[in-house]
């Protein structure tokens, strides 16, 4: 897999987002020279997965600070840069709710900028030279979140390699895989680890209603990297388990609360409750980012709701007559009842969750 989802093109000073909307017919990529194009992307979903906007936004508090003008050639206005940053930081929160990673990487890098603000302020520096300081450390932050995130994902698959038998049939659902992510995966980034440890997989990929992240990406991505994949609809998995065609799920996670319970995908419930039913072992693959100590159940995850369109609609083509009534939450909540081990790049996590996650997380969360 060698297209990354995102990246910093130094010389033109903007984010490069691959469009995972065209995906898999074109692969087209967007510059976003704003913070206000990388609210629109997130929001859009050119860029998606909890991991991959958390990046992005990172990136995006990186062109609201450089393109902020006072300092350059008018009157200098620190406050007004601080303002400015937290009116990027409020916007990019708010372009999607339910992924945690979103806002622990906004939140990290604000302390980032206060912190350099702060730093600066103290060697008697101008105005001017403060805000230049601190544009260059929100830059070193953003970097180091998108390099983070790579090496967490491939100690991810180093960890659940030890729940990936030789010639395993792994089902997954919707996409965790490097475009969920700086790179490599989650939910994937164990798959491409078995594969690579010669373990001889097999993926069955939901399609994943109503945008398709698993026949267009999932696919897309498994393909590419020589990995046999079967694809089938939603509607496919209870017949694929019980015809033991699979012998374990894993899937992603957008946000674990403290008692374990996950929001991911809407759908992802309904193949937890399968599982379980045909007793098969269900794993979620997360980073700890993605754990949210500050919620105590998942009753607590706030929930985003799309537009009708995505229902309705495949594409451009209108599938449901006009006036239907449609509800379209992007997402659901696993109970913690119904999932085997939580994989992170600090280990397994399982029963209690409460401590366990907590052992895991430790202060970042």
């Amino acid at each position: 897999m060698n297209a990354r989802s995102l990246y910093w093109e130094t010389g033109k000073g903007c984010l490069v987002l691959l469009d995972q909307r065209k995906l898999p017919v074109e692969e087209r990529y967007v510059e976003c020279r704003s913070c206000s194009d990388v609210v629109e992307a997130i929001r859009g979903m050119v860029v998606r997965g909890a991991p991959a906007i958390g990046a992005a936004a990172a990136y995006g508090i990186v062109l609201a600070a450089l393109e902020f003008n006072g300092g350059r050639g008018e009157p200098c206005d620190l406050e007004g840069f601080r303002e400015h940053l937290a009116a990027a930081a409020g916007a990019l929160c708010a372009a999607r709710p339910t992924a945690v990673n979103l806002r622990w990487a906004v939140d990290r890098m604000m302390r980032r900028a206060s912190e350099a603000i702060q730093h600066a302020s103290k060697g008697e520096r101008g105005c001017g030279s403060i805000i230049e300081a601190t544009r260059h450390k929100l830059m070193e932050e953003a970097s180091k979140i998108a390099s983070e995130d790579v090496e967490a994902n491939k100690s991810i698959g180093q960890v659940g390699l030890s729940l990936v038998p030789p010639g395993a049939r792994i089902m997954t659902y919707c996409n965790a895989g490097a475009l969920a992510t700086v790179d490599y995966g989650t939910a994937l980034g164990v798959i491409r680890c078995a594969h690579a440890a010669g373990r001889n997989v097999r993926v069955y990929a939901c399609e994943t209603r109503p945008f398709f992240q698993g026949a267009r990406l999932t696919s897309w991505e498994l393909i590419r990297d020589n990995i046999p994949v079967t694809l089938i609809t939603d509607n496919m998995a209870g017949y694929v388990m019980k015809e033991g065609l699979v012998d374990l799920v894993i899937v992603g996670a957008d946000r674990i609360a403290a008692n374990g319970d996950v929001a991911n995908k809407i759908g992802t419930y309904m193949l937890a409750v399968l599982a379980r039913e045909n007793k098969l072992p269900f794993y979620v693959a997360a980073p700890v980012s993605t754990i949210d100590l500050s919620l105590p159940n998942g009753s607590q995850i706030p929930i985003e709701f799309r537009s009708a369109e995505e229902v309705t609609n495949v594409g451009f083509q209108r599938i449901a007559p006009e006036g239907v009534d449609v509800l379209n939450p992007a997402f659901d909540v696993t109970p913690h009842e119904f999932i085997t081990a939580i994989i992170t790049e600090r280990g397994l996590v399982r029963e209690p969750y409460e401590a366990s996650l907590k052992r895991v997380a430790g202060s970042e969360c």
